[in-house]
């Protein structure tokens, strides 16, 4: 008798639950809460649960719009419900970001008895710094930042208006002992302070309503009905 064929296991659903009011749900191209978001899903949308996995001690899924699977990337596994226990691959969490390019012997077409010359060596070496400049401009203009130093300029994802698409604001950092404050300067003019302490955010100058969300080292900042935020650890540290 022929075996009979083994049915595909079905599709696990997950629903977006747990975020603050108002607040969205940022999908991302890596299981990092620095990766690049992909989209952003409101509580209650229904995505394809792909599979799970442990990235450094933080549960991430991998999940993809339902009907649109081009529309896919990783989000915190404690948003959704339920959760796929199947491991899933290609799962790229921060550490894969400190790998050193590959070696420029390699890259030239040298060998372990004839090496490229030092000019090819030293050009490469420009184009290297170059490449990583333009990685760091292109970071900072989404918020994918490891962080600017003590009171030095740098730009995180913001919006000012209810139904805003997240924007680019600049910001500095003042830090006062174990406190820091981020200063925020809107495109349009103005400026919005966000105090910190002990690494967490604490307040605000605006008299609206002051809170926040983290994902895993994500600070999502709220303040008012409007005013939208996110600020990494590292941006707040300086590290």
């Amino acid at each position: 008798m022929p075996a009979e064929a083994e049915e595909a296991p079905a599709a696990i659903v997950s629903i977006v639950t747990g975020l603050a009011p108002g607040d969205l749900l940022n999908v991302r191209a890596t299981a990092s809460a620095i990766g690049k978001v992909e989209a952003r899903l409101p509580g209650g949308t229904s995505v394809k649960n792909l599979g799970c996995n442990d990235i450094n001690g933080h549960p991430w899924c991998k999940v993809e719009e339902i009907g649109n699977p081009q529309m896919s990337g990783w989000a915190p596994a404690r948003y959704l419900e339920p959760i796929n226990p199947q491991p899933v691959g290609d799962a790229e969490g921060p550490a894969n970001a400190d790998q050193p390019p590959p070696d420029l012997t390699a890259r030239l077409g040298g060998t372990e008895t004839t090496l490229p010359s030092a000019d090819a060596i030293g050009r490469t070496a420009i184009e290297d710094a170059y490449r990583l400049a333009l990685a760091a401009t292109a970071n900072r203009s989404s918020g994918e930042t490891d962080g600017p130093a003590p009171g030095a300029a740098g730009e995180i994802p913001c919006a000012r208006y209810v139904g805003q698409p997240m924007g680019r604001c600049q910001t500095s950092v003042v830090h006062t002992g174990g406190d820091s404050a981020v200063t925020v300067t809107w495109p349009d003019g103005g400026t919005r302070v966000i105090s910190f302490s002990a690494g967490l955010p604490a307040g605000s100058d605006a008299p609206g309503e002051f809170r926040f969300t983290r994902e895993g080292s994500l600070n999502m900042i709220r303040v008012g009905v409007s005013e939208r935020f996110e600020i990494t650890d590292a941006q707040v540290l300086g590290e």
